[in-house]
């Protein structure tokens, strides 16, 4: 049955992509402050990523190794972002959440020749790792 108060039911997957461009517009003008939209999804993960920032950036970094979080394009900045969220904070397998990651990578951020879908799949296996999310694993 559908709820009333959604209009434009969304998908999961299109709620992700709408989380990317608020991440990635909250980055850019370095402002995280967390407007109310119609999607309880899209609302939790937002505050949740406003609110454990530091922490989630934290995660990024040391799943990064020879990289720094800022030295990385906005687009996989939110990317990996909401990825780091669902792992730490959600029961969403993280089959899910890499594939998710990895089309948003490859319709926003992959310029054709994969590299920036093979580094944040790296990016991710790691953080699963540091995190005992590996694949086939549920929390």
């Amino acid at each position: 049955m559908e709820k009333s108060n959604e209009p434009n039911r969304k998908t999961r997957s299109q709620m992700r992509e709408h989380i990317i461009v608020k991440l990635y517009q909250m980055d850019i003008i370095d402002d995280f402050t967390v407007r109310k939209t119609p999607y309880e999804f899209v609302n939790e993960a937002l505050k949740t990523i406003s609110s454990q920032l530091q922490a989630i950036d934290a995660l990024l970094e040391a799943s990064l190794f020879d990289w720094k979080l800022k030295r990385l394009s906005f687009v996989d900045r939110a990317i990996l972002r909401l990825a780091a969220y669902e792992m730490k904070f959600t029961d969403t397998p993280v089959e899910i959440i890499i594939d998710e990651s990895l089309n948003l990578t490859h319709k926003f951020s992959d310029e054709g020749d994969k590299k920036h879908v093979s580094f944040n799949n790296r990016v991710l296996e790691n953080l699963a790792g540091s995190l005992g999310r590996k694949e086939g694993s549920h929390g």
